[in-house]
């Protein structure tokens, strides 16, 4: 009789721990950041590109006569400010076709998986952020332990460096920019207005998102080529106008305050994007320095 009990007991524990492994609870890190969620006026940067983003975290709309690009999503309660700014533009949130993303952590993918289900649209992320956008950023190198930080969601279509996205008259090269992610990419392409045409990018920064040293990462070993290979290849973009997956990071806020005029002129800043990655080459340089000291 006992030993039937204990295999009761047993299988009830197993079914529990196997529902559990399946259906893993998301959980947000505690929020530390006002301008993380703090509501921005949507506006138009150039052309068919405008801003529909929080007040930091920067979400991008890209419009088409066959339907609409969003690039990022913020938080997971940042869906309904997203779609409200949308709306406030003009335009129908039904109306999303296709979601990209710069990186697969959860302060651009934590409302990924609600807005696709809100719109249908198709999901497209860099093939080496693939698995982590799967799990919801629990595989993460750097901010995963195993715990999903935004609910998972499964892309429609892997993308390399390189690759064009295609809808209606527009066409996004993705830069494949590994290092803060191993899947981290930017977004170069063409828009126009009444006036002239600007090439735009929409960087995402190689920031140093570990404390840890590089060597102790086992399951990122490649992490210090990688964000060289990004540095380097960031240096050689040519753009008229850059934004990035934070407001912060091109000072954008500086650059447009509620109420201004349309002034795509405005985003034209080659100083400041050149400073931005020199201050990047020196932090990962003294990262690097670290290194050599601590493995001699």
């Amino acid at each position: 009789m006992f030993t039937h009990a204990l295999k009761n007991v047993l299988l009830v524990i197993a079914v529990v721990a196997t529902t559990t492994a399946t259906a893993q609870k998301v959980i947000e890190p505690p929020l530390t950041r006002p301008e993380w969620v703090q509501p921005c006026e949507p506006f138009r940067i150039a052309g068919n590109l405008y801003y529909v983003g929080t007040y930091d975290l920067a979400c991008y709309l890209i419009t088409t006569k066959k339907g609409n690009i969003l690039i990022n999503t913020g938080l997971a309660s940042s869906d309904t400010m997203i779609k409200k700014n949308v709306e406030a533009l003009g335009f129908k949130f039904s109306r999303i076709k296709i979601l990209l993303n710069t990186q697969a952590h959860y302060d651009h993918m934590g409302a990924m998986a609600a807005i696709k289900k809100q719109t249908k649209a198709r999901l497209m992320i860099d093939e080496k952020d693939a698995e982590v956008a799967e799990d919801g950023g629990s595989s993460d190198y750097a901010l995963g332990a195993r715990q999903s930080t935004y609910q998972p969601v499964k892309p429609d279509r892997l993308l390399h460096d390189s690759d064009i996205i295609k809808l209606g008259n527009m066409q996004l090269m993705l830069l494949h920019h590994p290092g803060h992610t191993k899947g981290s990419c930017s977004f170069l392409f063409t828009v126009k207005d009444e006036q002239q045409s600007y090439k735009v990018l929409i960087a995402n920064m190689p920031t140093i998102v570990t404390d840890s040293a590089f060597s102790h990462l086992s399951t990122y070993p490649e992490i210090a080529n990688d964000y060289a290979y990004t540095l380097k290849g960031m240096k050689n973009i040519s753009f008229d106008i850059w934004v990035t997956s934070h407001a912060s990071q091109c000072n954008l806020h500086d650059k447009h305050k509620p109420g201004d005029a349309y002034n795509p002129a405005a985003f034209k800043d080659q100083a400041g994007y050149d400073a931005a990655l020199k201050d990047l080459q020196k932090d990962y340089d003294e990262k690097m320095k670290q290194e050599k000291k601590m493995n001699n």
